[in-house]
C-alpha cells in the first residue's frame, strides 16, 4: 500500500497506469537509473510487492468472478462511462460499461489472450501508401517500421512471444526469430486454416505472449482455454508481469495499487507532480521531475482534460477496431474450450487486391482495408447457458452444446479510420464514485469500415463453409443503430473491441498532433504519453506489442532528454 501524504519522497518519474505501456516505461526508466513510482487505481492480484520474485495465485477459471463480479475492475456502477454516436444524440444515450479494460496491476494485458503481432510497414505510412479518404483524417506516423523494429525485438524478448518467423508472407522484415516456437494448434483452427489455404489465403500461427515452453521463470501454457478476459492462473502469459518484475527487482521502482491519479499538476508548461487519491480518501500531490501517462486511450485523455491540458485535438480521433464476426455451426464437436483462445490468424485482408479495389470503387471509396482475422470459437459455458431457454430441456441443450462446442468463428479486427468527431471528453453531468467527471465516448463508424466489413465477411463465410460449417451467421461490432437497438450488450452500437487508440495522436506539428514524435506532450514536454493514445492510425492488428515497443523507445529517449 502507499504511505500516503506527509512522507518525504523523491521520484524521478511518476507513471500513471501499470499496463503494457506503463510497465514498459517503468522498465526503460529504471534501466537508465531513474527512480519511478507506478500508481494504479485498481487492486493488485498479480505480484507480491514485498517480494517481486513471487507471483500471486488469485486468478482462476471462473466466469462469474471475472465477468459479472468485475474481479479485475472496473465496476461500471462505481466507475461508469457514457456513450453517444454523435452530438445529435444530446449529452449521452447510455451510461455504464463502455470499452472497459481491467483496472488492476498489470492493466489490460492481464485479461488479453496475448496475441501480439507487429504492424506492417504500410501501417506507418498509410496516407502515403493508400491516399486520403473523404471524411477521415488518415495520416502517416512520424516514424517508420525500421525505427521501431529493434524495439519490437526487445519487447518480444522481454515478455516472451511464441511464433514462427517466415510463416506470414505479408510480415515486415525481422532481425531475429521469435523467442519461442508456436504452441499446439487448436482443432477448430486446423479445420479453418486448411479451408483458408484452399481459398488462397495464408493462415499462420498467431504470435502470442503465452509461453509455449518454460520461459522467464514461468511455466508453459497448459491450454486450459481461459485466456481471453481472464488472468492466467499459472502466469504463462508474460505481458506485463515480466517487465513489472524486472523493474521492481531493480530496486528503483515502486507500485502503489488502489491509488487513483486525479490530475497531473502542470505549472508554466511543466509537470511538477500528480494529485493522488487513495482508498482511505486521502488526497495529496506527489512531486516528481516528470510524469508518464499510460492509462489507456480513454482514461489518458480523461486525466489530461481533468488536468487542464488544452489542445483542440486532445481526445479526438478515437479509434476502435471494427470487428466482423462470422460464426459457423459444425456437425462435429470442435473442443474450443481447449487451447489459447486463438492459435491461428491470417492477414490477407490488410493487403490490396483486385477484389478489394473493386469493392472500394462500388462503395465510392478510394480503397478499403480489413484487418487480422482470428480463427476462433466460443468457449465459455456460462455464457452459453444464457442462450438456451430455461426449463426441463436446458440440461440437454448444454450437453449437446450447439452454441459452443459446435461453433467455429472467424473474427476480423478491421482497420478503423480516424475521424475528428469520434472522441473522448468529459461528461458534463455524470460522475464516478470519486466525484470525478467520467469519460464520454462519442463514436460512429466511417462508411469505409462498413464497406470493408461487408466485403470481407463474404470471404470469411465461404472459408467457414469450406471448413464444413452447416450454416453461418454474420454480425459486427459496433452494430448499426436502430430505434429498438439495445445498448450495452456485446453486440450493440457501442464497440466491443478493447483495442482503443488515437486520442492523443503524435506528430511533428503541434497544430496537427497532441504529442511529438517521441510521445511527449507539446503542451508540457516533461509529460510522456506511453499508451495507444498516441497512435495516429489504428492498423488492423491488436495494439499491445506496438504499445510496448513505442514505450521502450520513447521512455529511453525521455530519460536521456532527447
Amino acid at each position: 500500500m502507499n504511505p500516503g501524504p506527509g512522507t518525504a519522497r523523491d521520484f524521478d518519474a511518476i507513471i500513471v497506469g501499470s499496463g503494457p505501456g506503463g510497465s514498459a516505461a517503468a522498465l526503460a526508466l529504471t534501466e537508465t537509473g531513474r527512480s519511478v513510482l507506478v500508481v494504479e487505481k485498481g487492486r493488485n492480484h498479480l505480484i507480491d510487492l514485498d517480494d517481486p520474485r513471487r507471483l500471486i495465485q488469485r486468478y482462476s477459471n471462473d466466469e462469474i468472478k471475472f465477468g459479472p463480479r468485475h474481479f479485475l475492475g472496473p465496476d461500471p456502477i462505481v466507475e461508469p462511462r457514457t456513450f453517444r454516436i454523435s452530438e445529435a444524440d444530446g449529452d449521452r444515450v447510455f451510461v455504464g460499461e463502455v470499452n472497459s479494460v481491467p483496472a488492476t496491476v498489470g492493466g489490460g494485458a492481464v485479461h488479453a489472450d496475448g496475441k501480439v503481432p507487429r504492424f506492417l510497414e504500410e501501417d506507418f505510412r498509410l496516407l502515403s501508401e493508400r491516399g486520403p479518404v473523404e471524411g477521415a483524417e488518415v495520416v502517416d506516423w512520424p516514424l517508420c517500421y525500421d525505427d521501431l523494429e529493434p524495439f519490437y525485438e526487445q519487447a518480444e524478448g522481454l515478455i516472451g512471444v511464441s511464433g514462427a518467423a517466415g510463416s506470414n508472407p505479408f510480415a515486415a522484415p525481422r532481425s531475429a526469430p521469435y523467442p519461442m516456437p508456436p504452441g499446439p494448434a487448436m482443432y477448430v483452427a486446423r479445420l479453418t486454416s486448411a479451408a483458408a489455404e484452399r481459398a488462397g489465403l495464408h493462415p499462420y500461427p498467431a504470435p502470442t505472449a503465452a509461453n509455449s515452453v518454460p520461459y522467464g521463470g514461468r511455466p508453459a501454457c497448459n491450454n486450459c482455454g481461459f485466456c481471453s478476459f481472464f488472468g492466467c492462473p499459472i502466469h504463462a502469459k508474460g505481458d506485463p508481469v515480466a517487465m513489472l518484475q524486472r523493474a521492481l527487482l531493480s530496486g528503483r521502482a515502486q507500485i502503489w495499487p488502489e491509488t487513483c491519479a486525479t490530475r497531473v499538476v502542470i505549472e508554466h508548461g511543466r509537470a511538477t507532480g500528480v494529485e493522488l487519491l487513495d482508498q482511505a480518501g486521502r488526497r495529496w500531490v506527489e512531486p516528481a521531475a516528470s510524469v508518464v501517462v499510460a492509462a489507456g486511450a480513454i482514461e489518458t485523455p480523461r486525466l489530461l482534460l481533468l488536468s487542464g491540458v488544452e489542445h483542440p485535438l486532445l481526445g479526438r480521433y478515437a479509434m476502435f477496431h471494427f470487428q466482423t464476426y462470422v460464426a459457423g455451426h459444425f456437425p462435429q464437436r470442435l473442443h474450443v474450450h481447449r487451447g489459447r483462445a486463438v492459435t491461428h490468424v491470417h492477414d490477407d485482408h490488410l493487403v490490396s487486391d483486385l477484389a478489394s479495389r473493386a469493392a472500394a470503387a462500388a462503395a465510392g471509396l478510394p480503397w478499403i482495408r480489413g484487418g487480422m482475422v482470428e480463427h476462433a470459437g466460443a468457449s465459455l459455458p456460462i455464457e452459453e447457458a444464457k442462450l438456451y431457454p430455461w426449463g426441463s430441456g436446458h440440461g440437454a441443450s448444454m450437453a449437446a452444446s450447439p452454441m459452443r462446442d459446435h461453433l467455429g468463428a472467424l473474427v476480423m479486427q478491421g482497420e478503423d479510420l480516424p475521424q475528428s468527431g469520434n472522441r473522448v471528453d468529459l461528461d458534463p453531468a455524470v460522475r464516478d464514485a470519486r466525484g470525478l467527471p467520467v469519460a464520454r465516448v462519442t463514436y460512429g463508424p466511417h462508411r469505409h469500415e462498413l464497406a470493408a466489413s461487408d466485403h470481407y465477411s463474404g470471404i470469411l463465410t465461404e472459408v467457414l463453409k469450406g471448413a464444413g460449417a452447416e450454416w453461418t451467421v454474420t454480425a459486427t461490432s459496433p452494430m448499426p443503430a436502430t430505434p429498438l437497438t439495445p445498448y450495452g450488450d456485446l453486440i450493440s452500437p457501442i464497440p466491443a473491441s478493447r483495442h482503443v487508440m488515437g486520442t492523443a495522436r503524435m506528430g511533428r506539428d503541434p497544430a496537427d498532433a497532441v504529442c511529438d514524435p517521441w510521445g511527449r506532450l507539446f503542451a508540457a514536454p516533461n509529460v510522456l504519453v506511453a499508451d495507444s493514445s498516441v497512435f495516429p492510425t489504428s492498423a488492423g492488428y491488436g495494439p499491445t506489442l506496438t504499445i510496448v515497443a513505442l514505450a521502450l523507445r520513447n521512455a529511453a529517449a525521455f530519460s536521456a532528454g532527447t
